[in-house]
Formats: C-alpha cells, sequence, structure tokens
C-alpha cells in the first residue's frame, strides 16, 4: 500500500511542478506536512544532498524521500512516478508539435505559465531561506527579536554570495567551504 501512496503522491508532483526541480519544493513542503514522512527541517538536508548528486534535483529528492520512507523499491517508484507525467506530456506535445508550432494560443498558455513558475521557486527559495536562517521557536521562547535570525548561518551566506561575486570563485567551491564550516562547526 506504502508503494501505491509513494506512486500518488510523486505523480501528481511531477504533474504539477511545473518548472523544474526547486518548483517541486513547496509540493514537497505541502506532502511532509500532510503525511509525516519528512519535516520541513529535512527538506533543507535532502536539498543539499539532491544539489550535489548527479540528476535534476526533483528526481533526486523523490528518489531520497522514497528510500527513506519505503527503501530502495520506494526509491524507484516515487522516482519514476514523478517522470511519468512529464513523459506522456512531452510525447504528446511532439507528437502534435508541427500541427500547433505557429498556434496563438499555444503561445500565450507557455507565456502564461511563467509567472506561476517564477512563483512557485520564489516560493521554495523564501522556504528554504525560513528554515535555513530563521529560529522562530527560540525567538517564541525569548521574544528577542536578534534570537529570530541565525547569525552564524546568515554570515555564512553572506561571505560566500559575497565571494562569488567579488572573488569571481565557482560556487561549487563555496559549496565544498561551506559543507565544511557546517561539519566542523555544527552549524
Amino acid at each position: 500500500m506504502i508503494y501505491l501512496r509513494l506512486f500518488w503522491e510523486f505523480m501528481k508532483i511531477g504533474l504539477f511542478a511545473v518548472g523544474g526541480g526547486m518548483a517541486t519544493l513547496p509540493f514537497l513542503k505541502e506532502l511532509g506536512e500532510r503525511t509525516g514522512w519528512f519535516s520541513r527541517e529535512l527538506i533543507t538536508d535532502m536539498i543539499a544532498i539532491s544539489e550535489s548528486t548527479p540528476g535534476p534535483i526533483g528526481i533526486n529528492m523523490a528518489t531520497y524521500v522514497g528510500c527513506t520512507i519505503a527503501g530502495v523499491p520506494g526509491g524507484i517508484i516515487a522516482s519514476v512516478a514523478e517522470v511519468i507525467p512529464s513523459l506522456i506530456i512531452v510525447v504528446l506535445i511532439s507528437k502534435s508539435l508541427q500541427r500547433f508550432r505557429s498556434s496563438n494560443v499555444v503561445g500565450d498558455m507557455f507565456y502564461g505559465l511563467r509567472p506561476a513558475v517564477t512563483g512557485l521557486i520564489a516560493a521554495a527559495g523564501i522556504g528554504v531561506m525560513q528554515v535555513a536562517m530563521l529560529q522562530l521557536e527560540l525567538f517564541r521562547q525569548t521574544g528577542e527579536v536578534l534570537d529570530a535570525v541565525n547569525w552564524k548561518k546568515l554570515i555564512l551566506f553572506a561571505a560566500a554570495f559575497l565571494g562569488i561575486k567579488k572573488l569571481k570563485w565557482h560556487p561549487v567551491v563555496f559549496i565544498a567551504i561551506s559543507a565544511v564550516i557546517g561539519i566542523v562547526f555544527s552549524l
């Protein structure tokens, strides 16, 4: 039964998360809250793991969740389920591409999807920043505004951002440095 549930949940995510892997984050957040399969905090770990492994982030996250919930078969089922809607849509579009290539309606539909995709990705980014940078539980306990922000993580983020912009080093260098700092100092 868990395999069928994994398949259904990730097929829905694959169908509605238009715009790539980061667009799946709001759906994953909702899935974790609804099913209890993983916490909001674990999403940042899933992003880190998914970004550091080869392949699309959405598929990597589906594999991670599936494996965590139901082992290797669950990882395979979740991954396949997330890909199926895109595969079907691409096959259908490619079969009729010539007929709709110059259609204004189709062009307008794709143009209309842009704000939705932008919104999904922005919501995902804001959600990740909230989980990664804010300490709302500590703020609720102390009532101190300065306790609402994890200053170590904010400084690390600012240093990496400025380093990428000013030093022109590849972001992978800063990802590696940040990983070492996070491990050493348990940020």
